[in-house]
């Protein structure tokens, strides 16, 4: 047996809950895999050295093909709403479960069919597993609430999809998969024992604190709502759209979870609907905090029989709004620099926004541009009056911005270092994944790494790599992603 076959032992504490909660379920191999990317950062997180990470062993282990005997697969079963409505029972469809490393669970996505795959094959495409990787990252780059990437391995067997794709596997790590669909399964069905066991299950492992109050089940569900209403700020102040916001895709710990048809605002726009699948815009950038608030309350449904009173419920519930534009003010106020909340910022912030609209402003090099600006000296305006059309709308917004950092004694040098801090450089374009995919599919994967450690200091100027921070190309503009991606 392989040093890391005897090193890596996997626990299982999900599967502890019993079979009626996931069905044991080995990966099916992939032939001749081979390895198309690492994170060091997330193999660091599960005990894998760099060393480990080069061998056959770690190519067939994370590809499914061969696994050590403590890890127990498993595919989770859990229902949702899709798109507003009930869709019943889903699962992980192309999902299994191998257990614990160092408390993470993990996941090898595209693994092959489960019980739970309906008509599908069970299988990722190399395209959607470029794009997963990568945004995982660069959501942790970000410092955003989501899961990570550890690797992708790849093999030369195609799937068919709108035409024949490579398939590749990409493995995932979180402290916890369970969605809010895990508990609404249990709900729809009227099995309050099962989940009464899965809530327990979440609270003692990752809402412990919670364990010895009266009604624990009303505190998992507030403690729940209020990461939902911090991620749904983090996602708004860096133009993140997740693009599929069904509950099943929901994490119980407040991460962002399953990346399909994402993507990153360029021309702001808050109506943009990221996902081409998404016919009525129900998860346009604008809605995304009101939906994820109409999670919670699907989430608080399925929570109501074991916390036992409506009024208890609502009260969990009525959280969400306070907490979402605490924590958006927050973000918000960091990127502009403030220090400090006067009663004018929403206005200030409303203003804004408008005048990015009008003037379709790229997202992240507007706020990256501001952050060069000085208070009383316009020198550096023209770098953001070079992005606009209606330059007026422009300069009478700098004007009210201007006033506002005044009113606080702001200094430059101290505003502009905290501003770039929080404004990112550089982000996941769909054209810059577009490219990366491209030379993959030439069996050139150096470009998922360049990007990878690009973004994994997105902050960072990196001067050597302007061209990652510019304007997309035309092309770039017009790419469409849809839930097939």
């Amino acid at each position: 047996m392989s040093t890391l076959f005897n090193e890596l032992v996997f626990t299982d504490s999900f599967g502890a809950l019993g079979t009626e909660f996931s069905t044991p379920q080995p990966p099916t191999p992939l032939p001749e895999p081979y390895l198309i990317a690492t994170s060091p950062s997330s193999l660091a997180l599960c005990g894998i050295s760099p060393e480990q990470a080069k061998t056959s062993e770690f190519i067939h282990l994370f590809t499914g093909n061969q696994l050590p005997a403590s890890s127990q697969p498993r595919a989770a079963v859990y229902s949702g709403h899709q798109f507003g409505q009930w869709a019943g029972q889903l699962g992980d469809g192309r999902a299994i479960l191998l257990g614990e490393l160092a408390g993470l669970e993990v996941q090898l996505k595209g693994a092959g069919a489960t019980p739970y795959s309906r008509m599908g094959d069970g299988r990722a495409v190399l395209r959607s597993s470029i794009r997963e990787f990568l945004c995982s990252e660069a959501m942790v780059g970000l410092g955003v609430p989501t899961t990570r990437a550890l690797c992708i391995t790849g093999s030369p067997m195609l799937v068919m999809r709108e035409q024949p794709e490579s398939t590749a596997v990409v493995t995932r790590i979180a402290a916890s998969f369970v969605r809010f669909g895990s508990f609404e399964h249990w709900f729809y069905r009227d099995d309050v024992t099962s989940l009464k066991n899965l809530a327990d299950f979440v609270i003692q492992r990752y809402y412990s604190e919670l364990s010895g109050l009266e009604n624990p089940y009303a505190a998992l569900l507030r403690k729940v709502t209020k990461r939902t209403a911090h991620l749904m700020a983090h996602w708004q102040t860096v133009g993140f759209m997740h693009g599929v916001m069904n509950t099943d895709n929901m994490s119980i710990l407040g991460l962002t979870l399953d990346y399909g048809p994402f993507g990153f605002m360029e021309a702001f726009n808050p109506q943009h609907i990221c996902n081409h699948s998404d016919n009525q815009g129900r998860y346009s950038y604008a809605m995304q905090p009101q939906i994820g608030e109409w999670n919670c309350y699907a989430l608080g449904q399925a929570l109501l029989p074991l916390i036992g009173s409506v009024d208890e419920t609502k009260a969990a519930l009525a959280d969400f709004g306070l907490e979402y534009q605490s924590k958006l003010a927050a973000l918000w106020q960091a990127k502009l620099g403030l220090t400090c909340s006067m009663e004018e910022d929403d206005a200030l912030i409303s203003a804004m926004l408008s005048m990015m609209k009008i003037n379709q402003l790229d997202f992240t090099i507007f706020f990256r541009r501001l952050s060069d600006c000085y208070l009383n000296d316009a020198s550096m305006d023209d770098q953001l009056r070079d992005l606009c059309v209606d330059r007026d709308a422009l300069d009478q917004w700098l004007s009210q911005y201007r006033l506002r950092l005044t009113k606080e004694a702001s200094v430059d040098a101290v505003r502009q270092q905290v501003m770039r801090r929080h404004n990112p450089k550089f982000i996941l374009r769909n054209y810059l994944a577009q490219q990366a995919i491209e030379a993959a599919q030439r069996n050139d994967f150096s470009e998922i790494e360049k990007l990878r450690q690009i973004l994994a200091n997105p902050f960072d100027e990196q001067p050597e790599h302007e061209l990652y921070a510019a304007l997309p190309p035309d092309w770039g503009r017009a790419l469409s992603v849809s839930c097939s991606s």
